[in-house]
Order: C-alpha cells, then structure tokens, then sequence
C-alpha cells in the first residue's frame, strides 16, 4: 500500500489533511511558554499549544488509511521541516510537475495563526507534522472528502498539479506568485 511522493499527474487535485501547523505551534508554546506568559498569554493557550502533540497529534498513519481505502491515490506527502510550502514543492519536484494552490483554501489552526504572528513568522513554512499531503484524481474528490469527513478528519482541497512548465505557484486573493520557500523551517527564526 505504499504511495509516494512522485506518482502524481498533472489534473490531479492537492488534498490538505489536517491543518498547519501542528508540530510547530507545539513546540513553540513547549520552548518559549515563559516568554508567551509574560506576553500575556494565557495558561490555558498555552496548554492547547502544548498538547497538540497529542490531540489533533502529528501521525498521518490513520489519515492515509483512509486515503488508501477510499481511492486510487497518485501520491501522498508528510510536509515536515520546512512546512507546507516545502512539502507542496517536495511533491511538485518528486512528480516532475508544477502546482497552484489557493492561499485562502489551507487551513491553519487558529493556535498557529495567533503565535505565527507574535513572531512574525509564515505558517506556511512551519514544521508541518500532523498534516498529510494528496495527490488525487478529481474524480475521488467527493469520495475522498466524504471518507475523511465520516472519520473525523479535517480536508480541503487546495489546488491541483499542472504541467511543469507552468512552475509551483499560489494564489492569493486572485493574484498569482511563486510559492514561498523555505530553505530552513520559520521555528529556527525565533530568538
């Protein structure tokens, strides 16, 4: 049942299982608590953050199950280090095609939004773990989003794989540009 990266094809939609970011909110509430209570944040903030860890939690084991049951998936991808940015690229790339995706379609916890802007940091390129990357058919797209709704799982559809000429880019609010990237993960920006 293995599915990779790279067996995507152009047409094919961007599916985003979860929200970003999971790992990253964590660990910044984990490492810097002190500084964000004196911050003003609140204890119980800041132990939401915390545990996100554990509840949404970072594997994407139980979410490709579902993929895999509901339908031919061309390629699946764990964005991690780096964020989701870097794992829309690491997908494009391993597929030997370009993307779009809609800025205002991905989903970010709103945990995440609130620390990302504390620090003046891109959500997009935030330690990722706990979100699950897809490539599929259109076709399946009503499959896919009915599966992981009747399991518990959070999707959106974000945009889809094209041709590689027409590189990896993102659309926000109806203007195109080069999809961000993060040659080190925003975590490390933090001082």
């Amino acid at each position: 049942d293995l599915v990779v990266p790279g067996g995507a094809v152009a047409g094919d939609d961007v599916l985003l299982v979860g929200a970003i970011a999971v790992e990253g909110t964590s660990l910044i509430a984990r490492q810097h608590g002190a500084e964000l209570a004196a911050r003003g944040y609140d204890a119980a903030f800041l132990q939401r953050c915390r545990n996100l860890l554990f509840d949404p939690g970072i594997s994407v084991v139980r979410a490709s199950r579902v993929a895999n049951k509901t339908a031919e998936i061309g390629a699946m991808h764990d964005p991690t280090e780096g964020g989701l940015a870097t794992g829309l690229w690491e997908m494009a790339w391993a597929s030997k095609l370009g993307l779009v995706v809609e800025r205002d379609r991905i989903p970010v916890l709103p945990e995440c939004a609130r620390l990302c802007a504390e620090y003046k940091l891109d959500p997009l390129g935030l330690i990722a773990s706990g979100a699950l990357l897809i490539a599929a058919d259109p076709a399946e797209r009503s499959n896919l989003l009915a599966a992981f709704a009747a399991a518990g799982l959070p999707c959106a559809v974000i945009g889809r794989l094209t041709p590689p000429g027409e590189g990896v880019r993102m659309l926000v609010d109806g203007h195109e540009a080069p999809l961000p990237r993060f040659d080190q993960d925003e975590l490390t920006r933090i001082r």
